[in-house]
Order: structure tokens, then sequence, then C-alpha cells
């Protein structure tokens, strides 16, 4: 993941900095004290995935300089950071992917990490390496199941792993760390000792893709994983997109057999009623 911090305070933009890299030790962070030095860190080869923003700038508002910003890189999840709570409505305009009320603190830019509103581009750059390969079939609406290009239905070897894999489809791409998906996966249980639990399981699913040939739909790194939606077939995917026989194929059910499953399927019911 590349990040971008804006903070034209140093104090400020160290702080950020210094949670940005406890939370995200492996990604590309970088801190500058402008919007202009924001706009030219964006003319980079590799495009930022997350651009925490500071609005109060004293060279560009940082709402002009969000606009700014999505002008280069349209799909750059932006995250205000504010002591105000008077841009909120402008913040939902720019379709931005949170806001955070200062003081900033781990907990609040996490929540907004694992939260983010599009796939990290690093997803992309896969994809378009493996054009022209047959993609996995994955099917959301009614029970999750999940085929390879002949129909025929992949084998797991725990039933938790296609419940794992389900939520990754869910998350659209974004990824999700081993202690999101301990709690999705085991509630109130959820412990340290089901850590080798879920690597049992994490081992499961990429056996069983690549066996079937499908090793490219994950993504991993230390402590997380995530999926590449442009190389699988999904209906929810092609829902979201707009296309009508995905629309007409939701019938009201969602990953039935889940229950975390619930909060995407009243957002689904909400859109097309």
């Amino acid at each position: 993941m590349k990040i971008l911090a804006v903070e034209d305070e140093k104090f400020a933009l160290d702080h950020i900095l210094g949670i940005l890299k406890r939370l995200e030790p492996e990604s590309e962070i970088i801190g500058v004290r402008s919007g202009t030095k924001a706009l030219e860190e964006a003319e980079g080869e590799v495009p930022f995935d997350v651009a925490f923003l500071d609005i109060d700038l004293r060279d560009i508002n940082g709402i002009e300089l969000a606009r700014r910003l999505k002008m280069k890189l349209p799909k750059l999840n932006v995250i205000f950071t504010t002591g105000y709570g008077d841009y909120a409505g402008d913040a939902f305009d720019l379709h931005a992917s949170g806001y955070i009320m200062k003081p900033l603190t781990d907990e609040k830019v996490k929540r907004e990490l694992d939260d983010l509103r599009h796939p990290l581009h690093v997803a992309s750059a896969v994809s378009e390496e493996k054009t022209g390969e047959s993609r996995l079939k994955v099917r959301a609406f009614g029970n999750f199941e999940v085929f390879d290009q002949q129909g025929i239905p992949l084998v797991f070897q725990y039933a938790k792993t296609k419940e794992m894999f389900a939520y990754l489809i869910d998350r659209k791409g974004a990824f999700c760390t081993n202690g999101e998906i301990m709690g999705i996966l085991w509630g109130d249980e959820a412990s340290s000792s089901k850590q080798s639990y879920l690597k049992n399981l994490r081992t499961d699913l990429g056996s069983a893709l690549k066996s079937a040939g499908y090793e490219n739909v994950l993504i991993r790194r230390r402590g997380m994983i995530a999926v590449v939606p442009d190389q699988i077939d999904c209906d929810y995917y092609d829902w979201l997109k707009g296309i009508p026989s995905a629309i007409n194929s939701y019938r009201g059910e969602y990953m039935v057999q889940y229950s975390w499953s619930e909060f995407t399927n009243s957002q689904l019911e909400k859109s097309g009623s």
C-alpha cells in the first residue's frame, strides 16, 4: 500500500506518520507539509492508494486539495483529518473514504484503513499482468459458492476456509488483517489460540486456489490478505457495476449461510429499492 499524509504542522505530521508506520510497517508512507508538495508527489509513477489530508492547510484547503488529487487519481481513498465537524458534508460530496476527528489515535486510523472505499492499486496492477487467463467464478447471491472455469466447485479442507474466502470477497479487494478475520470467524471466541487455526485456513485457501490454477486471486502480506477483484467473475461485483443480468439475479439473498453478511445484504436491498 502507498500512503500519503498531509499536515502543515510538523508535530501533527510526525504524529500521523508514527501511527501509520506502526499500523502499516510494510507500506510506503510519504508525509508532506503542504498541498502543493502533495500534488507534486501525486505525479509519481506508482499511484497512492490512500491520502490522509488535514483540511485546514495553509496553502490549499484540504477539500480543494482532495478535488485536485482525485482528478489525477480517481480511485484514491481520501481520509480527511480535522478538529472541526463543519466539513463532513463536503467530504460526503467528494465520496471520501473516511473522516477522522482529531486527536488521531491508532484505533481511529486503523478503522479507516480496514474499511477503504476503493480497492488498492496493487490489485489492479496484478490483474493487468494476468489478462487473458480464465477467471474464478464466485456466486454471492443466495448461498456463497466458488467454481472453476468448468463450473466445478472448489473443495476446501475446512468449512471455515470457505467462509474466510467469502469475507474476503465481501471486502472487495481491501486488505484484511488476521485479527479482523478471526473476529469474523469466531466472534467473542476469537483468541490467540485461534492463530494457528487461521494459519491452516490461509494455507488451505492458497492451496485450493493454486491447484485450480487461480493463485493470482490472492494477495498476501504479513498478517494481511486480500482478493484481486479483477481476477474474479462475481455476481456481487457485477451488481456493483450495474450489469443488468446481475441486478436481475439478486433476490434479496446474499451469502445467506453467514450471519455477518447481513450488513451488505441490507445495503443491497436499500440500493435496489
